[in-house]
């Protein structure tokens, strides 16, 4: 029901523009999340979106770095990394839910994606 693309591989300094399609249910849809989780930690939040009046939280590790933008007609979230860092390398996935989020914890969100490979190399 989410469908993720954009990752892939880039050195350190350069960019990259993940998408997130959620066209089956977008009315109903209060949040959407993105994570990433790289290898042997935590899946971690690093940015929030309230669809309700488009407010947004970011991560502290990617605030200055990462910028979301949407295309309602395409019912798409954008996630702009630029200045990517050897420690921006995870698998990203968006989620999404009906409600509003309390907190950074992945357990509450109903809907994922199945993820997509950022790999930042040098």
């Amino acid at each position: 029901q989410l469908v993720e693309s954009g990752g892939g591989l880039v050195q350190p300094g350069g960019s990259l523009r993940l998408s997130c399609v959620a066209s089956e249910f977008t009315p109903d849809l209060y949040a959407i999340g993105w994570f990433r989780q790289a290898p042997g930690k935590k899946r971690e939040r690093v940015l929030y979106i309230s669809l309700a009046d488009g407010s947004t939280v970011y991560a502290d590790a990617v605030v200055d770095r990462f910028a979301s933008s949407t295309n309602n007609a395409k019912s798409t979230v954008y996630l702009q990394m630029d200045d990517l860092k050897t420690g921006d390398t995870a698998v990203y996935y968006c989620a999404a839910d009906r409600l509003p989020i309390i907190g950074t914890d992945d357990f509450f969100w109903d809907y994922w994606g199945q993820g997509t490979q950022v790999t930042v190399y040098s």
